[in-house]
């Protein structure tokens, strides 16, 4: 018995040792082979503790788990140690695994983890593996998770996480988890005089100011992403010390992002000073550039007095384009008393491949040729080509790769291959139009989808060897003596040796927009004639599309020479709605129409008047009288963007007519419910702005359901002059489904407004009281329900403490007088149970809700 003292002095030491443990940690992975992974722990724990761990069971996320063993231990400064874990696993296929680790070792003391002696502490890495987004390792973390502050002064911190994938990575704070990784049962972002927050982008964490002395956990979640899909994360639960000093941390100078042309030298100065005269400056930087193989970034660690400054050098190479920038971490630190302070900048470096050079165009019959020279960047894997309609005038600008989409040009085809330098626009097998300056860019493009500056812009247009259509326009709308003017511009290339002539324009006619029944309709000699009218079609029923061939007419020896693109009137419909007509006005087109001008009839002159214009293919004419007839025409405006051909290309389409009539419906309202469990009453109230729908309305419909999902019906139609409320009275329970339309005066409905339901739980609800007096003096004799609402039935049983039932009942009042109900002979003092089934008319419908509890019954007066 005498060593019984002795024994738990020291369990208790022993266990107290063991919980002052774990501090920071996180889990990487590195990828081996088909489906192998290297996995690396990295912990940090309090030195002096008993807690050593030369091994960890890890959870693999596939269902099994393992023991690795520790390979180094590394004690530092401040009586911490760094452990590393390494072991290797090969998953059974693709899918999405969780890495996790728990120690029930967490280290007592934590201010922002409620008795953190007792929570375990829990760090996750997840693993994708997907075959289509291709092997993957995570980032690994160049700066440790154990950091110190002080009260009043911001606390700046960044992981440096780099990814040698490239892939893209962001950061949030999430909670520190715990037992199961589980959020830790009241755990909070440790408190700040201003803030605390994480930089998505770089994850620079700034913690701006601590207030209190003490141990804070935070937990850093950083995620990868590649092709817009997350492709794995890591979990660093990381602690800061925070203590009192009157030192001041060091400020470092601004360094701006950057890009830089692969090829040339990026050199800057990284200058830090310190504010406390006396001290020295300690200057480091960590970044992925410094890790490189081919060609790494230097950049010498220095400290000085007060003020210090080192440069940061590296030659680029093709090797080191990628999508994703590059990040610098730099970072100042004092030799301040009690703790070093710190000051981060993190810089993104953007390294951009050249621009393919010497793009050349040349026409090859209907197609265009395109040269260029091979990118200088070998491990660019081909090229993408973009094409636009007339010159732009694009100069690639500093850090904007590829070809912007505002330029108008749109890719047209990839190029695999970096020494593919050669591409043949056929414009998918059609060929391209004679007339239209074609403009071309190129960019080299990389595996991780980074993309070069964009070439030079070169333009050029087919040789102009047959004839090109530039009119068809409706010269008079008739259903039976319609006329319409066809025109095009003569060939000016053409090889008369081989080619003598004489020549022979054909014309041909399809009803249609796209000149898919194409019939020859005339015929016209010589080269020079180029103009026809169609005439007694119907101008007012169908567009007309035209297409001209061109022939060498000599005797034995009639052959085609070449063909315009087809080419169809402007056809104008009219859609009617509330007080306006919609104006559609579609031509197919080899040119291009930049600007549509409307003309509509005068009543007076019957002249028509331009009344506006259009830069698409429709216009809406407002605020017209519904039910009068308007008349319309259209005139287009456009061009090929290419010399020796008729600019501005005018046509216009036919005449149209239609009316206005009201076929829009009205906004539909915004309801509110009001109930009022008292009265059993629903106060309805509704807001309707229709200044974008319709300003008739003459009645609101109001629908209604007792039941959620059941279907609604109408329950009123109120005149809209009137009121904009409806009082809903009559009714079992103000459980129900509401929604509310407009009727406007030509009978169209509004879709339903929002759908408001209500429920009985913001009133008073059945419960029961747990004591009651039955002894006559007419205060609470019965045992009686609080207050409530919208119950049908109950089915109550009550026990004695033998569980034999003494009461029963369905009615919800219950009215008890504290009698057995078999023998009414009066029950004794003490605690009963009951078991109460209630039946509610609730927006479900009736449901029943079983309540369980105790009765005390006392008789003393």
């Amino acid at each position: 018995m005498k060593n019984f003292f002795p024994i738990i002095i020291l369990f208790l030491f022993a266990k107290i040792a063991f919980a002052t443990h774990m501090r920071a940690g996180e889990i990487t992975y590195e990828y081996k082979s088909g489906l192998t992974y290297k996995i690396t722990i990295v912990t940090y724990t309090f030195t002096p503790s008993p807690a050593d761990r030369p091994s960890y069971d890890i959870s693999w996320g596939d269902g099994t788990t393992s023991t690795i063993n520790r390979n180094e231990k590394i004690n530092m400064p401040d009586e911490i140690s760094r452990n590393t874990y390494e072991g290797e696993h090969t998953y059974p296929g693709p899918d999405t695994y969780v890495i996790s680790l728990e120690d029930p070792n967490r280290n007592g003391g934590i201010l922002n983890i409620p008795e953190s002696v007792n929570v375990p502490f829990y760090i996750q890495t997840i693993l994708v593996i997907n075959p289509f987004l291709g092997t993957n390792s995570s980032p690994v973390l160049l700066n440790p998770p154990i950091d110190n502050g002080c009260v009043g002064v911001p606390f700046i911190h960044n992981p440096g996480a780099y990814d040698i994938n490239s892939d893209s990575i962001s950061y949030k704070l999430i909670n520190c988890k715990g037992e199961g990784g589980l959020d830790i049962p009241l755990y909070s972002f440790p408190f700040a005089s201003n803030s605390l927050s994480i930089n998505p982008i770089t994850g620079d964490l700034l913690w701006d100011s601590p207030t209190i002395i003490g141990e804070y956990n935070v937990a850093i979640l950083i995620q990868e992403w590649r092709h817009g899909q997350l492709i794995g994360s890591i979990t660093r639960d990381m602690q800061i010390s925070i203590t009192t000093c009157n030192n001041h941390p060091p400020v470092i100078d601004e360094i701006n992002d950057t890009c830089v042309l692969a090829g040339t030298l990026l050199k800057f100065t990284v200058k830090a000073k310190d504010p406390d005269i006396g001290d020295v400056v300690t200057l480091t930087a960590t970044g992925g550039p410094l890790l490189l193989t081919n060609n790494p970034a230097s950049f010498q660690s220095a400290s000085h007095l007060d003020s210090v400054s080192s440069i940061f050098s590296w030659q680029t190479n093709c090797d080191h384009v990628k999508q994703q920038p590059y990040q610098m971490t730099f970072r100042a630190m004092d030799n301040g008393t009690p703790v070093h302070l710190i000051d981060i900048e993190s810089v993104q470096i953007t390294i951009i491949a050249p621009a393919p050079e010497n793009l050349i165009a040349t026409p090859v019959g209907n197609n265009i040729q395109l040269t260029w020279n091979q990118s200088p960047c070998q491990n660019a894997i081909g090229y993408k080509i973009y094409r636009r309609n007339g010159f732009y005038g694009y100069v690639s600008e500093n850090c904007v790769t590829g070809v912007p989409a505002y330029t108008g040009y749109v890719q047209i085809a990839n190029v695999g291959g970096v020494s593919s330098t050669s591409f043949t626009d056929t414009n998918n097998g059609i060929g391209l139009v004679h007339g239209i300056d074609y403009c071309y860019m190129i960019i080299a493009y990389f595996s991780d989808g980074a993309e070069s500056y964009a070439s030079n812009e070169t333009c050029t247009t087919l040789i102009k060897n047959i004839p090109i259509i530039t009119n068809v326009s409706i010269n008079n709308t008739d259903a039976i003596n319609g006329s319409v003017f066809i025109a095009w511009s003569k060939p000016t290339v053409l090889d008369t040796i081989q080619i003598p002539g004489p020549f022979k324009y054909f014309i041909y006619r399809s009803p249609d927009f796209l000149g898919n029944n194409l019939v020859l309709i005339d015929s016209l000699e010589g080269l020079n004639d180029t103009t026809f009218v169609d005439t007694l079609i119907n101008t007012v029923a169908t567009p007309w599309s035209y297409r001209i061939e061109l022939w060498n007419n000599t005797y034995n020896n009639r052959y085609l020479i070449g063909f315009t693109q087809k080419a169809s009137s402007i056809f104008l419909t009219l859609t009617p709605s509330d007080n306006q007509l919609l104006l559609k006005f579609l031509p197919v087109v080899p040119w291009i129409n930049d600007t549509f001008i409307v003309y509509r009839q005068n009543f007076s002159t019957l002249v028509f008047d331009s009344i506006g214009y259009s830069y698409t293919s429709e216009y809406t004419d407002k605020n017209l009288a519904n039910g009068t007839n308007y008349c319309y025409k259209i005139k287009s405006i456009g061009n090929y963007f290419a010399p020796g051909l008729i600019d501005p290309i005018i046509n216009y389409s036919q005449e149209t007519c239609g009316s206005p009539i009201d076929q829009t419906p009205p906004c539909p309202p915004h309801l509110f419910v009001i109930p009022d469990c008292e009265k059993i009453e629903n106060l309805l109230v509704w807001s309707n702005k229709n200044d974008s729908c319709a300003n008739d309305i003459i009645s609101y419909n109001i629908y209604y359901s007792p039941v959620e999902g059941n279907g609604v019906e109408l329950i009123k139609s109120i005149n809209a002059e009137n009121d904009t409320a409806f009082l809903h009275q009559n009714i079992m329970s103000i459980a129900g489904c509401y929604y509310v339309t407009a009727v406007d005066s030509f009978l169209n409905e509004s879709i339903a407004g929002n759908t408001v339901c209500l429920d009985i739980d913001s009133c008073d609800i059945y419960k029961l009281p747990n004591v009651f007096t039955p002894n006559g003096d007419g205060v609470n004799d019965y045992f009686i329900p609080f207050p409530y609402h919208f119950v049908e039935k109950i089915y109550l049983q009550i026990f004695n403490r033998w569980g034999q039932i003494v009461y029963t009942t369905e009615n919800p009042d219950i009215n008890w007088n504290g009698k057995d109900k078999f023998s009414n002979l009066d029950c004794s003092d003490g605690v009963y149970f009951y078991v109460c089934d209630v039946y509610e008319i609730r927006l479900a419908g009736l449901k029943k809700r079983t309540i369980n509890g105790s009765i005390h019954l006392y008789r003393n007066k």
